[in-house]
């Protein structure tokens, strides 16, 4: 949260999952009817290196959707990867999960503050403000931890939906002091261009669980991330092995 901004109240209590960075790859699962190969799929993002999964199903009726989650959640717990579970605080809350992830009209009533009450000090609220920095705003005011705009490019997995400037993710970082997110049509191409911009956080639907090799790809992104001094220490591969994907 930000002191400088007004009305925010008073700050929940710090913790070990909020308190770690937010920073890098959100593996954001597919529609998938069948445990087992969505298991193997998030798996092989966790492989290579993905330090968040977000669990989104569109699709599933509410007992799969647990079963899915609940089975997410230990993947993610044996990889020492977060689990946030996409628009529903109170499967967030029941399987014990790192946190939600809520899109217009998820909290519960409609209220931001009502879900980070509802998920208490422990866990991660992340909240979708598509182009708007108003909504940024207040998201910030009810104690979101981390702030997603987008979608930043043509995206297949919602191709109808609003683009956001580049230039959003920096302002927005600026003005509220969260990490930010993007989502929408990220590739390891123009991911670059987003952390370049302010992205803490890149959310990849389709790049990541439509490659031919999940694992191979999560690396790419996730390479992304460490710093230019670290890569000559290390000898590993920079931007340009990213983009032979």
């Amino acid at each position: 949260m930000n002191p400088d901004l007004p009305g925010q109240g008073r700050p929940h209590a710090a913790s070990p999952a909020r308190d770690e960075a937010l920073r890098g790859l959100c593996a954001v699962t597919l529609d998938d009817m069948l445990l087992p190969r969505l298991s193997a799929l998030v798996k092989a993002a966790l492989d290579g290196g993905a330090p968040f999964v977000q669990y989104r199903n569109k699709i599933a009726p509410r007992a799969l959707r647990r079963a899915q989650a609940a089975e997410m959640l230990r993947i993610c717990r044996a990889a020492g990867a977060r689990l946030i579970i996409n628009d529903d605080v109170w499967l967030a809350v029941e399987i014990g999960a790192d946190g939600a992830h809520l899109g217009r009209g998820d909290a519960p009533g409609g209220s931001l503050s009502a879900a980070r009450d509802a998920l208490g000090p422990k866990r991660i609220l992340g909240v979708s403000c598509y182009n708007e920095l108003a909504l940024g705003e207040e998201a910030a005011r009810a104690g979101a931890d981390y702030i997603a705009f987008g979608s930043m490019f043509p995206s297949r997995t919602k191709p109808g939906a609003v683009r956001a400037p580049l230039e959003l993710l920096g302002e927005a970082k600026r003005r509220f002091g969260l990490p930010v997110a993007a989502i929408g049509g990220i590739t390891p191409d123009n991911a670059p261009q987003l952390i370049d911009a302010g992205a803490d956080i890149l959310a990849v639907v389709s790049d990541l669980f439509d490659a031919m090799d999940i694992k191979t790809r999560a690396e790419s992104y996730q390479r992304l991330f460490t710093p230019a001094e670290t890569k000559r220490k290390t000898g590993a591969p920079g931007q340009g092995a990213a983009k032979r994907h």
